[in-house]
Protein backbone atom coordinates (compact mmCIF):
# COMPACT_ATOMS: atom_id res chain seq x y z
CA UNK A 1 0.00 0.00 0.00
CA UNK A 2 1.07 3.31 -0.98
CA UNK A 3 2.28 5.37 2.23
CA UNK A 4 0.34 8.87 2.24
CA UNK A 5 3.06 10.42 4.37
CA UNK A 6 6.81 11.35 4.06
CA UNK A 7 9.65 12.57 7.24
CA UNK A 8 11.31 15.04 5.19
CA UNK A 9 14.81 15.10 7.19
CA UNK A 10 13.94 12.06 8.46
CA UNK A 11 11.25 14.31 10.95
CA UNK A 12 9.37 16.58 9.69
CA UNK A 13 6.44 14.53 8.97
CA UNK A 14 4.15 15.61 5.91
CA UNK A 15 1.93 14.62 3.72
CA UNK A 16 3.19 13.21 0.36
CA UNK A 17 0.76 15.23 -1.81
CA UNK A 18 1.15 18.79 -1.56
CA UNK A 19 0.32 21.89 -3.31
CA UNK A 20 2.68 24.18 -5.11
CA UNK A 21 1.53 28.16 -4.96
CA UNK A 22 3.28 29.51 -8.18
CA UNK A 23 0.50 29.91 -10.08
CA UNK A 24 -2.18 31.66 -7.47
CA UNK A 25 -2.62 35.27 -8.87
CA UNK A 26 -1.53 38.15 -5.85
CA UNK A 27 -2.84 40.99 -7.71
CA UNK A 28 -5.58 43.07 -5.87
CA UNK A 29 -9.13 42.00 -7.36
CA UNK A 30 -11.06 39.13 -7.49
CA UNK A 31 -8.71 36.41 -9.10
CA UNK A 32 -6.10 37.58 -5.68
CA UNK A 33 -9.46 36.70 -3.53
CA UNK A 34 -9.97 33.03 -4.93
CA UNK A 35 -6.49 32.70 -4.65
CA UNK A 36 -6.88 33.06 -0.94
CA UNK A 37 -10.04 30.78 -1.00
CA UNK A 38 -7.83 28.18 -2.95
CA UNK A 39 -4.83 27.95 -0.56
CA UNK A 40 -7.42 28.06 2.44
CA UNK A 41 -9.09 25.29 0.58
CA UNK A 42 -5.77 23.31 0.45
CA UNK A 43 -5.41 23.33 4.05
CA UNK A 44 -8.85 22.58 4.91
CA UNK A 45 -8.74 19.69 2.52
CA UNK A 46 -5.69 17.76 4.33
CA UNK A 47 -2.75 19.14 2.61
CA UNK A 48 0.64 20.17 5.00
CA UNK A 49 3.13 21.12 2.09
CA UNK A 50 3.05 24.32 0.25
CA UNK A 51 5.54 25.22 -2.23
CA UNK A 52 6.27 28.66 -2.86
CA UNK A 53 9.65 30.84 -3.89
CA UNK A 54 11.15 34.78 -3.41
CA UNK A 55 11.04 34.29 -7.79
CA UNK A 56 7.00 34.10 -7.73
CA UNK A 57 6.11 37.81 -7.33
CA UNK A 58 9.18 39.39 -5.82
CA UNK A 59 7.62 37.71 -2.46
CA UNK A 60 4.02 38.40 -3.22
CA UNK A 61 3.19 34.82 -3.33
CA UNK A 62 4.85 34.31 -0.15
CA UNK A 63 2.75 37.30 1.53
CA UNK A 64 -0.55 35.88 -0.05
CA UNK A 65 0.31 32.86 1.89
CA UNK A 66 0.72 34.47 5.11
CA UNK A 67 -2.74 36.76 4.26
CA UNK A 68 -4.82 33.06 3.50
CA UNK A 69 -3.38 30.98 6.33
CA UNK A 70 -1.65 33.24 9.39
CA UNK A 71 -1.79 31.44 11.93
CA UNK A 72 -1.01 28.65 10.70
CA UNK A 73 -2.46 25.46 11.68
CA UNK A 74 -0.61 23.02 12.93
CA UNK A 75 2.08 20.55 10.85
CA UNK A 76 1.67 23.22 8.41
CA UNK A 77 4.81 23.26 6.28
CA UNK A 78 5.22 26.39 3.82
CA UNK A 79 8.71 25.98 2.24
CA UNK A 80 10.05 28.64 0.00
CA UNK A 81 13.06 28.99 -2.54
CA UNK A 82 15.38 31.82 -2.61
CA UNK A 83 18.70 32.09 -5.14
CA UNK A 84 16.92 34.27 -7.97
CA UNK A 85 16.91 37.75 -7.64
CA UNK A 86 16.02 41.02 -10.45
CA UNK A 87 20.23 42.18 -10.28
CA UNK A 88 20.12 41.48 -14.08
CA UNK A 89 21.90 44.68 -16.21
CA UNK A 90 18.33 46.14 -16.95
CA UNK A 91 16.58 44.56 -13.52
CA UNK A 92 15.58 41.66 -15.18
CA UNK A 93 15.56 38.29 -12.87
CA UNK A 94 18.85 35.77 -13.05
CA UNK A 95 20.60 33.49 -11.04
CA UNK A 96 22.48 35.39 -7.53
CA UNK A 97 23.40 32.94 -5.05
CA UNK A 98 25.80 35.48 -3.54
CA UNK A 99 25.35 35.66 0.06
CA UNK A 100 24.51 38.55 1.04
CA UNK A 101 21.34 37.99 -1.62
CA UNK A 102 21.50 34.98 0.12
CA UNK A 103 20.78 36.48 3.50
CA UNK A 104 18.53 39.11 2.01
CA UNK A 105 15.97 37.02 0.64
CA UNK A 106 15.96 34.90 3.45
CA UNK A 107 15.14 37.48 5.48
CA UNK A 108 12.55 38.84 3.57
CA UNK A 109 10.82 35.60 3.44
CA UNK A 110 11.14 35.14 7.21
CA UNK A 111 8.91 38.91 7.21
CA UNK A 112 6.75 38.05 4.63
CA UNK A 113 5.47 34.58 5.81
CA UNK A 114 5.40 35.95 9.64
CA UNK A 115 7.75 33.05 11.08
CA UNK A 116 10.53 33.39 12.84
CA UNK A 117 12.17 30.24 11.20
CA UNK A 118 11.91 29.03 7.71
CA UNK A 119 11.36 24.76 8.50
CA UNK A 120 12.48 24.21 4.96
CA UNK A 121 14.41 26.46 2.71
CA UNK A 122 15.52 25.42 -1.05
CA UNK A 123 18.10 27.14 -2.88
CA UNK A 124 16.19 27.69 -6.49
CA UNK A 125 18.99 27.04 -9.06
CA UNK A 126 23.11 26.87 -8.34
CA UNK A 127 25.07 30.00 -9.52
CA UNK A 128 27.16 29.06 -11.39
CA UNK A 129 28.93 32.48 -10.70
CA UNK A 130 29.23 32.10 -7.05
CA UNK A 131 31.30 29.55 -5.89
CA UNK A 132 29.04 26.36 -4.60
CA UNK A 133 30.65 26.63 -1.33
CA UNK A 134 29.99 30.35 -0.34
CA UNK A 135 26.44 29.49 -1.46
CA UNK A 136 25.70 26.89 0.45
CA UNK A 137 27.47 27.42 3.41
CA UNK A 138 25.79 31.08 3.79
CA UNK A 139 22.34 28.98 4.24
CA UNK A 140 24.29 26.75 6.46
CA UNK A 141 25.15 29.41 8.42
CA UNK A 142 21.38 31.24 8.63
CA UNK A 143 20.56 27.29 9.80
CA UNK A 144 23.12 27.39 12.30
CA UNK A 145 21.26 31.00 13.39
CA UNK A 146 18.20 29.55 13.67
CA UNK A 147 16.57 30.84 10.67
CA UNK A 148 16.57 28.14 8.77
CA UNK A 149 15.42 24.38 10.02
CA UNK A 150 16.35 22.31 6.64
CA UNK A 151 17.69 23.15 3.38
CA UNK A 152 17.04 21.82 -0.35
CA UNK A 153 17.95 22.01 -3.53
CA UNK A 154 16.22 22.18 -6.79
CA UNK A 155 17.11 21.43 -10.31
CA UNK A 156 20.59 19.31 -9.45
CA UNK A 157 22.18 16.57 -11.07
CA UNK A 158 23.87 13.91 -9.06
CA UNK A 159 27.31 15.57 -9.28
CA UNK A 160 25.89 18.57 -8.03
CA UNK A 161 24.38 16.85 -5.62
CA UNK A 162 26.74 14.87 -4.49
CA UNK A 163 29.08 18.26 -3.89
CA UNK A 164 26.05 19.48 -1.82
CA UNK A 165 26.11 16.78 0.56
CA UNK A 166 29.30 17.53 1.36
CA UNK A 167 28.77 21.45 2.53
CA UNK A 168 25.54 20.48 4.15
CA UNK A 169 22.52 17.90 4.71
CA UNK A 170 20.11 17.47 1.89
CA UNK A 171 17.11 17.47 3.30
CA UNK A 172 14.86 17.78 -0.20
CA UNK A 173 15.48 18.36 -3.83
CA UNK A 174 13.14 19.69 -6.31
CA UNK A 175 13.30 18.72 -10.01
CA UNK A 176 11.40 18.48 -12.95
CA UNK A 177 9.54 15.15 -13.37
CA UNK A 178 6.43 13.77 -14.37
CA UNK A 179 5.03 9.94 -15.70
CA UNK A 180 6.15 11.29 -19.25
CA UNK A 181 9.71 13.25 -18.42
CA UNK A 182 11.78 11.27 -16.60
CA UNK A 183 15.16 12.88 -17.31
CA UNK A 184 16.08 13.26 -13.40
CA UNK A 185 15.66 9.46 -12.60
CA UNK A 186 19.27 9.31 -11.57
CA UNK A 187 18.65 11.97 -8.88
CA UNK A 188 15.30 10.66 -7.70
CA UNK A 189 17.46 7.66 -7.34
CA UNK A 190 20.14 9.14 -5.65
CA UNK A 191 17.19 10.04 -3.17
CA UNK A 192 15.65 7.27 -2.87
CA UNK A 193 18.78 6.07 -1.24
CA UNK A 194 20.11 8.73 0.46
CA UNK A 195 16.33 9.25 2.03
CA UNK A 196 15.78 12.52 0.78
CA UNK A 197 12.46 13.71 -0.37
CA UNK A 198 11.97 14.24 -4.17
CA UNK A 199 9.68 17.37 -4.97
CA UNK A 200 8.76 16.83 -8.81
CA UNK A 201 7.90 19.92 -10.39
CA UNK A 202 5.59 19.89 -13.35
CA UNK A 203 4.46 16.97 -11.82
CA UNK A 204 2.00 16.63 -14.55
CA UNK A 205 2.62 17.66 -18.11
CA UNK A 206 1.10 17.14 -21.94
CA UNK A 207 3.89 14.94 -23.82
CA UNK A 208 3.88 12.54 -26.61
CA UNK A 209 0.04 11.98 -28.31
CA UNK A 210 0.46 8.10 -28.59
CA UNK A 211 1.47 9.00 -24.29
CA UNK A 212 -1.20 10.94 -23.61
CA UNK A 213 -3.54 8.05 -25.09
CA UNK A 214 -2.45 5.58 -22.76
CA UNK A 215 -2.73 7.81 -19.67
CA UNK A 216 -6.43 8.82 -21.14
CA UNK A 217 -7.48 4.93 -21.41
CA UNK A 218 -6.01 4.02 -17.90
CA UNK A 219 -7.67 6.99 -16.47
CA UNK A 220 -11.18 6.07 -18.61
CA UNK A 221 -11.08 1.75 -17.18
CA UNK A 222 -10.53 3.19 -13.61
CA UNK A 223 -13.04 6.16 -13.44
CA UNK A 224 -10.55 8.94 -12.70
CA UNK A 225 -9.16 11.92 -14.54
CA UNK A 226 -5.98 11.48 -16.73
CA UNK A 227 -4.76 14.10 -14.24
CA UNK A 228 -5.38 11.73 -11.17
CA UNK A 229 -3.38 9.00 -12.74
CA UNK A 230 -0.20 10.80 -13.09
CA UNK A 231 -0.04 12.00 -9.69
CA UNK A 232 -1.26 8.37 -8.63
CA UNK A 233 1.74 7.24 -10.48
CA UNK A 234 4.22 9.70 -9.56
CA UNK A 235 3.04 8.67 -5.31
CA UNK A 236 3.43 4.61 -6.56
CA UNK A 237 6.63 5.24 -8.15
CA UNK A 238 8.83 6.72 -5.65
CA UNK A 239 8.21 6.64 -1.45
CA UNK A 240 10.50 9.74 -1.57
CA UNK A 241 8.04 11.29 -4.12
CA UNK A 242 6.29 14.30 -3.12
CA UNK A 243 4.21 15.94 -5.92
CA UNK A 244 2.99 19.38 -5.59
CA UNK A 245 0.49 19.90 -8.36
CA UNK A 246 -0.38 23.78 -8.58
CA UNK A 247 -3.49 25.59 -9.73
CA UNK A 248 -5.30 28.64 -9.31
CA UNK A 249 -8.80 26.60 -9.84
CA UNK A 250 -10.81 25.33 -6.42
CA UNK A 251 -11.95 22.34 -8.80
CA UNK A 252 -9.01 21.70 -10.34
CA UNK A 253 -7.51 21.47 -6.78
CA UNK A 254 -9.91 19.10 -5.70
CA UNK A 255 -9.36 16.81 -8.67
CA UNK A 256 -5.65 16.70 -8.07
CA UNK A 257 -5.98 16.09 -4.01
CA UNK A 258 -8.14 13.28 -4.69
CA UNK A 259 -5.23 11.46 -6.49
CA UNK A 260 -4.18 10.60 -2.88
CA UNK A 261 -7.48 7.76 -3.17
CA UNK A 262 -6.87 6.48 -6.24
CA UNK A 263 -5.04 2.75 -6.52
CA UNK A 264 -3.66 2.03 -9.60
CA UNK A 265 -3.41 -2.12 -10.19
CA UNK A 266 -0.11 -3.46 -11.15
CA UNK A 267 -1.45 -4.06 -14.68
CA UNK A 268 -2.17 -0.43 -15.03
CA UNK A 269 1.33 0.74 -13.63
CA UNK A 270 3.37 -1.65 -15.62
CA UNK A 271 1.88 0.38 -19.00
CA UNK A 272 2.37 3.59 -17.42
CA UNK A 273 6.13 2.46 -16.80
CA UNK A 274 6.64 2.03 -20.44
CA UNK A 275 5.36 5.23 -21.17
CA UNK A 276 8.50 7.01 -22.21
CA UNK A 277 9.47 4.65 -24.73
CA UNK A 278 6.42 5.05 -26.66
CA UNK A 279 7.23 9.04 -26.66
Amino acid sequence: MTSTEFRIGGELGVRRLGFGAMQLPTEPGPARETSLAVARRAVDLGVTLIDTAHLYGGGANEELLAEALYPYADGLLITTKVGVARTGPAGEWRLDGRPAILRDQVDQALRRLRVERIELLQLHRIDPETPLSDQLGTLRDLQTDGKLGRIGLSEVTVAELDRAREIIDVASVQNRYNILDREHEPVLAACEAAGIAFLPWRPVAAGASGAQAEIAAVAAELGATPTQVALAWLLGHSSVILPIPGTARMDHLEENLAAARLHLPQAHRDRLDRLPELG
